[in-house]
Order: structure tokens, then C-alpha cells, then sequence
């Protein structure tokens, strides 16, 4: 049996984690990326631990109406009702089982303002499965597609609502083309790099249901100073760090 733990997010929230399922830094950029706003109603596909709508609540002025974090392992959504009761959060974020692919038979369409994803980053036919079905689902298309998690989203949206994902930049176009594919047109990109004379080794990226065609490409996201190798001031913002010294 996997053993549960909590790990603080600030001095009000805790997250409850496993080996199973916990967090890396790719949930707080896509956290932050997605830019959510109080009047926004959202949700989370594939969302594990709950890690990433559990961080728009950091701030209760600006916590979104509601969110909502949808996984098809039973495992992962226990611990999100455990994170859910310890941090006082029923009603403003719930989790929800079920498959992506019967979006419909599980939430509302047409509803929402905001739906985010931190998909499986490899093919279903690539690489090495991992030993644990947890972590080869989380990390290989087993259960869905980036077509499936766009087509999901396509179906919660309002028109003009938004698709925020985090992908490995060799699945840039399979991600561009799959929003295109389900009418959600590639608005806004990023690329995350170590530093600045490094690869990228992640983007992200923002569609709207409905929009015209236009991509606005944003300065890179840099995880380290260059000069020192510390973590960038933007990193420590969207971690929260300064405030946490203070804390």
C-alpha cells in the first residue's frame, strides 16, 4: 500500500501526496500560465493530486468561483478529497472521477471559462513504461491523447473560453494541431529553459474556443540566473518564495 503524507503549500494549504501521485515543477508554471481570475469557472484534466487548481487557491482574493480536478484513477482522486477536507475547500474545489472521454456523462458543457491540462508527455507507443500503472498513465498516452484531452475541453468551453497545456517541445505540433483540430485556436506560447543559453525543455501554451488565428510567442520563462544559478526571480514569484521567507 502506498503511504499518504501532506506537504505544505503555504501557511494555509497543504497537499496530501503519494509515490503514486505527487507534483513537479511543471504544475506551478501551468499553474501560473493559465492566469485564472475570480470570475473564472475551471477545470483541471488529468489532475492527479490536484496539485495545480489546488494552487489558484493559494490567495483566496483571487481563488477562481470554482474548480474542479477530474482524474480517471481512483487513487489520485482520494487524495484530492483528503487535500480537499484538510484545507476547508468543499464546494469551491472538488474532484471528480471519470474518463476524459465521456466529458460530457461527467460536467457541464459549454460551462466553462478556463480548462487546464498537464498531459501525458510521451506517445502511447514510445519509450519505456514505467513499473507502476499510476506513473505510465500519467506519463504515456495509455488512457488518452492529446486529441482526446483537446477534444474534452473543446466540449467543457464557452466560446472564447480558454486551453491551457504544458507539453515537451517535440510534441509541439501534435499539441497545435489537436487544438485546431477541436476549434481551439492556438493564441498564446511559451517555452520554459534552464537558462537562456539552454534548450527549451518544456512550453506552454494557451488556446481559445472560437478565436481567430493569431500567436503571440512570449520571451522564454528561465528557471535559473545565468549568472548565479539560482533560481530566476520569476521562479521564485510563481513558487512564492519571498513569501514564504517572510511567512
Amino acid at each position: 500500500m502506498e503511504k499518504d503524507f501532506f506537504e505544505p503549500i503555504n501557511g494555509r494549504l497543504q497537499i496530501c501526496v503519494s509515490d503514486e501521485h505527487k507534483f513537479g515543477t511543471d504544475a506551478f508554471l501551468l499553474s501560473d500560465f493559465a492566469r485564472v481570475k475570480r470570475k473564472d469557472r475551471c477545470v483541471d484534466l488529468g489532475t492527479g493530486c490536484g496539485i495545480i487548481p489546488l494552487l489558484w487557491f493559494r490567495e483566496p482574493e483571487e481563488a477562481p468561483q470554482v474548480a474542479y480536478g477530474l482524474d480517471i484513477q481512483p487513487k489520485a482522486i482520494d487524495q484530492m478529497e483528503k487535500t480537499v477536507a484538510f484545507c476547508g475547500l468543499k464546494d469551491r474545489l472538488i474532484p471528480v472521477e471519470g474518463d476524459l472521454k465521456e466529458i460530457s456523462d461527467l460536467l457541464p458543457t459549454d460551462s466553462f471559462t478556463l480548462v487546464t491540462c498537464n498531459p501525458p508527455y510521451k506517445a502511447g507507443n514510445s519509450g519505456i513504461l514505467n513499473e507502476t500503472d499510476a506513473h505510465s498513465i500519467a506519463r504515456h498516452e495509455l488512457l488518452c491523447t492529446i486529441d482526446d484531452v483537446c477534444r474534452a475541453a473543446a466540449r467543457l468551453l464557452k466560446f472564447g473560453g480558454r486551453l491551457c497545456v504544458c507539453q515537451r517541445p517535440e510534441r509541439l505540433l501534435d499539441t497545435l494541431e489537436a487544438m485546431r483540430r477541436n476549434k481551439v485556436e492556438p493564441k498564446r506560447l511559451r517555452f520554459v529553459q534552464k537558462r537562456g543559453d539552454t534548450a527549451p525543455w518544456l512550453f506552454l501554451v494557451e488556446g481559445r474556443k472560437g478565436s481567430r488565428a493569431f500567436l503571440q510567442v512570449e520571451a522564454p520563462l528561465l528557471i535559473q540566473n545565468g549568472q548565479t544559478g539560482e533560481y530566476s526571480a520569476e521562479l521564485r514569484r510563481i513558487y512564492r518564495l519571498d513569501q514564504a521567507e517572510r511567512e
